[in-house]
């Protein structure tokens, strides 16, 4: 038996299937994992995301100490509730983890990492933070909830605490606001608008209920996978992990080169490989023979071995399948070009595209 989330219980009222995931016990879907997919591209639905870890990082070292843990830079960050993606890395270069960091205050951040690498991540965190200025505390006190869809925050907000429902709504986006203990941030994983909101443990059901009662579908794992596979939004251990650096999964937009004086953890490595001509490219894929793409599955080049597939499955909103892929340096193709993937030893059509897939409910690619 895995770790359990304060909605446990909950699912099991709904009747989810439940699955291992990242050592907790999570919904893998309720029922049809296509309309809960659907019914976040539409309208709105609602996700236990309580298995991922916030911790408060606070103290007169807290800025300095994350411009060197992180690869993307929170000096950017100077407006209260500002939120910032990054990857975490190792000296090699490699992703420990990716993360979404919140700038509180002065010298007060919130980070949110995922499920499966937390441990990992405290115990790493802890030990660069050795003799620095700076206080770090897991929030296991606090569930979060995933609320997205077109109408997702409509909805939500008269769920909320009354002093947090105006400025919620006014949230731009990548931006939070709240206390110590609830926490409203305008972000999530599904291309979609919504919230992702922080709370005390004991509160979760009333709000996981009263959210149900509004009419907000509860969505498992494989919507949310869906979801953010059309999006174009990387999976920590498919599309990147200790052994991929941000170059190599498409994230290269979240490395802060400027200042160069700046050393993060894995800094040299990535400067390295950028010199040695650098890797190669992360794409999309749209399959257009019979089958359905999965993780693993080779793209072909004129019969030849020319990448590998990270992340692949069924698009529901497309009625398609597609894929995100890692191509070999020197592989020449441009969106819109032919290539093949080997599905079970044969070569099936399919056509290079450019992620995002789906965004805002809106198709981002050609189909035809």
């Amino acid at each position: 038996m895995g770790h359990r989330t304060p909605l446990f219980a909950e699912h099991q009222r709904l009747g989810a299937r439940i699955v291992p995931f990242g050592g907790w016990d999570m919904p893998l879907h309720y029922g049809s994992q296509i309309e809960e997919h659907l019914a976040v591209r539409n309208r709105a639905g609602l996700f236990d995301v309580s298995h991922m870890r916030a911790l408060d990082i606070s103290g007169t070292g807290a800025r300095d100490f994350l411009r060197r843990l992180l690869a993307n830079d929170v000096a950017r960050l100077r407006e209260p509730g500002k939120a910032l993606y990054s990857c975490m890395l190792n000296e090699a270069g490699g992703v420990l983890d990716d993360l979404i960091v919140y700038f509180r205050g002065p010298e007060r951040y919130r980070l949110v990492v995922n499920a499966g690498t937390a441990d990992q991540d405290l115990a790493w965190i802890e030990t660069q933070a050795q003799g620095r200025e700076v206080a770090i505390r897991p929030r296991t006190d606090l569930a979060m909830i995933a609320v997205q869809g077109p109408e997702a925050r409509r909805l939500a907000a008269p769920r909320l605490p009354p002093d947090l429902r105006e400025p919620a709504l006014a949230l731009a986006p990548f931006f939070g606001v709240g206390d110590e203990d609830w926490f409203v941030a305008r972000t999530g994983y599904t291309g979609e608008d919504g919230f992702e909101i922080l709370l005390p443990a004991d509160q979760a059901a009333v709000l996981w209920q009263g959210l149900v009662t509004d009419g907000v579908v509860p969505c498992g794992l494989g919507a949310r996978d869906t979801l953010r596979l059309e999006a174009g939004m990387n999976l920590y251990g498919q599309d990147m992990d200790e052994d991929t650096s941000p170059l190599e999964a498409g994230l290269d937009w979240t490395l802060a080169w400027e200042p160069a004086e700046r050393d993060f953890i894995g800094r040299a490595a990535l400067e390295a490989r950028r010199a040695a001509g650098g890797p190669g490219r992360f794409v999309g894929l749209l399959l257009t023979g019979r089958g359905v793409l999965r993780a693993h599955q080779r793209v072909l080049v004129e019969g030849r071995a020319a990448g590998i597939i990270t992340s692949g499955g069924y698009a529901p909103s497309l009625q398609r399948s597609i894929a995100l892929a890692r191509l070999a340096p020197g592989i020449a193709l441009a969106s819109g070009d032919p290539c093949e993937v080997d599905i079970r030893g044969k070569p099936t059509a399919a056509r290079l595209v450019q992620p995002p897939f789906v965004r805002h409910g809106t198709i981002r690619i050609d189909l035809d």
